[in-house]
């Protein structure tokens, strides 16, 4: 009777065990010593974790030409934050490859050895931001939760988990955590034609926005600081070339020189942005280098 119910148990035990393996296991933090950046990646069975970043994107403030405006914003709302000064949440929009997401890891290069951290978080795990806001509240650092080319899709769930910790919910976010996203649209829900038809006109001439309008309005509100970013000119194109190519070694005659492939280039990709003007530089100093070995 004895040994039955020994082996009973020992089943049920193996039983408790895979049943374990199978559920979600709280958020553990990470080596805070291992990086200065981390990704939040889910694993099998919704396992969340903190991953590492072992090789940081090594971009400088100096790098990013043509966005001065907007780099003295984030600049200046970063450094606060380092101080534990009041700083706002913030939301970076505009053209695609005008420099948002790289103003974002230049800061992180800036700041790291005053105590900046980043956490890169993919929008689908955003419902999970409450979970990660709780792993880095007692650490002495200062944290950015980095959401890259955030929008949503009417009904995804990490929208509301989003807004929530942005403003307006007892979960909200501590001292030492801030949210910064880029996006190529201001208002991050998509808007329809027929959605404008729940405006409504007072007989003085006032315009009242419908409830749907109003809740994809809001969570961009609720971002306290709005950079946004605008195409660039050809001289300014040009000239971030010219920086690039420098950067990668380029004498000031050879970049002189370059000028009309790099405008034929842009002409290829249809784009003038600083993305289109760094390829250019690495592909132009890459085959500058092998002409001359």
């Amino acid at each position: 009777m004895n040994e039955k119910f020994e082996r009973l148990i020992e089943r049920a035990e193996q039983l408790i065990t895979r049943i374990e393996t199978v559920l979600p296991q709280p958020l553990g933090a990470p080596d805070w010593k291992a990086s200065v950046a981390y990704r939040y990646r889910k694993r099998s069975g919704g396992h969340g974790v903190l991953e590492p970043v072992r090789h940081v994107a090594h971009m400088r403030l100096d790098d990013l030409q043509e966005i001065d405006g907007q780099k003295d914003k984030i600049q200046r709302n970063t450094l606060q934050f380092v101080k534990g000064l009041p700083a706002n949440n913030v939301l970076l929009t505009g053209a695609r490859g005008t420099g948002k997401s790289s103003l974002v890891k230049a800061c992180l290069n800036e700041y790291a050895g005053q105590g900046l951290r980043l956490i890169e978080v993919d929008k689908a795990d955003l419902v999970d931001l409450p979970d990660i806001v709780d792993v880095v509240a007692d650490c002495p650092e200062r944290f950015i939760v980095f959401c890259d080319d955030l929008s949503f899709e009417d009904g995804e769930p990490g929208y509301k988990a989003l807004k929530s910790i942005l403003d307006g919910s007892v979960s909200a976010a501590g001292q030492n955590v801030l949210i910064y996203a880029t996006s190529n649209r201001r208002h991050l829900l998509p808007e329809y034609m027929k959605e404008n038809l729940s405006y409504t006109h007072t007989p003085d001439g006032e315009v009242h926005p419908g409830e749907v309008v109003e809740e994809k309005i809001s969570l961009s509100e609720r971002f306290g600081l709005w950079v946004s970013f605008y195409p660039f000119s050809q001289d300014e194109y040009l000239s971030i070339v010219a920086q690039w190519l420098s950067a990668f070694g380029i004498s000031p005659t050879d970049t002189e020189a370059a000028r009309p492939q790099a405008l034929v280039w842009a002409l290829e990709r249809g784009s003038r942005s600083g993305r289109v003007a760094y390829q250019f530089a690495r592909d132009y100093a890459g085959t500058h280098a092998a002409g001359n070995t």
